[in-house]
């Protein structure tokens, strides 16, 4: 019998050969179809990477074949593969994520690092980081500075509770809040670090289609693809404490304009920064 996955279930086919069936179908998704079928294979069956090289003569159940021609379906369906397996890692977390969240990106690493720089190690500090998604740049932070006071904005009550529980597992100490950027904060609040990786595509941005599994609210700011960014920037200032720093990330053509905006309110020492593949991706400005 032929599965809706193009899998023929037969109860004396091994774990070896479902690898192999699944390496050869992901071959047109993917330029590395046996590493992503392992995941999915681990993902499916609950083991880990030396788990399923010990049982890799085992036969598979029919559940378990339920379980991992569902994955396969999705992922042939062009599901990202973080949403098949329900978690990514990022900044050396392993992070839970779900279609209400962005999946976390190499690219965004570039603003947690930037942030860091300058944040002592010891003592207290203060930092916000607004649309926080599955709460990944706060709880870096909070990882890497463990004795930071961290704040994490978030609009979407189905992301914030995605964020609430990684934040759970990796740093209980962080502060989550439901709202639209600074409104759910006290005004008496300042921060020495405001970080955002806010929606920033503009709407009729080519790339959507591709990005069509991910929530379009966390990656379409408007018609401009700055409106997000000008909010933030416009509220920022005053949130900060003294040479407190503003670091926002944003699209690679979008740096002149982000400085722009920044200088316009009183920000100095603006500047942007380039990611690991030398397009340019975080800009910040410092308040004195």
């Amino acid at each position: 019998m032929t599965s809706d996955s193009g899998v023929t279930h037969d109860p004396s086919r091994s774990l070896r050969d479902w690898q192999y069936d699944l390496r050869e179908q992901l071959r047109v998704l993917t330029d590395q179809p046996e590493q992503e079928a392992r995941w999915l294979l681990a993902a499916a069956l609950g083991l880990d990477g030396a788990a399923l090289l010990r049982n890799a003569l085992l036969p598979i159940s029919s559940e378990e074949e339920t379980r991992i021609t569902a994955l396969l379906t999705q992922r042939r369906a062009g599901v990202p593969l973080a949403y098949c397996l329900g978690e990514w890692s990022f900044y050396g977390l392993d992070l839970c994520v779900a279609p209400a969240v962005l999946i976390p990106r190499p690219d965004t690493e570039t603003l947690v690092t930037l942030a860091l720089e300058g944040l002592a190690e010891e003592g207290a500090s203060r930092v916000l980081d607004l649309g926080t998604g599955s709460g990944a740049i706060a709880l870096a932070i909070a990882q890497a500075r463990p004795q930071a006071e961290v704040w994490a904005v978030e609009r979407s009550p189905a992301a914030l509770q995605v964020a609430r529980a990684n934040g759970a597992l990796l740093a209980p100490q962080v502060h989550w809040l439901e709202g639209d950027w600074y409104a759910p904060l006290d005004s008496a609040l300042r921060f020495d670090r405001i970080v955002a990786n806010p929606p920033y595509l503009a709407d009729s941005d080519p790339h959507l289609p591709d990005l069509r599994h991910e929530p379009w609210d966390a990656l379409v700011a408007g018609p401009s693809g700055l409106e997000c960014l000008e909010r933030i920037i416009a509220g920022g200032y005053e949130r900060l404490s003294l040479l407190g720093m503003l670091l926002l990330e944003h699209g690679p053509d979008q740096g002149k304009a982000v400085r722009g905006l920044l200088n316009n309110v009183g920000f100095s020492a603006v500047q942007t920064r380039c990611d690991l593949a030398g397009r340019e991706r975080v800009s910040s400005g410092t308040r004195i």
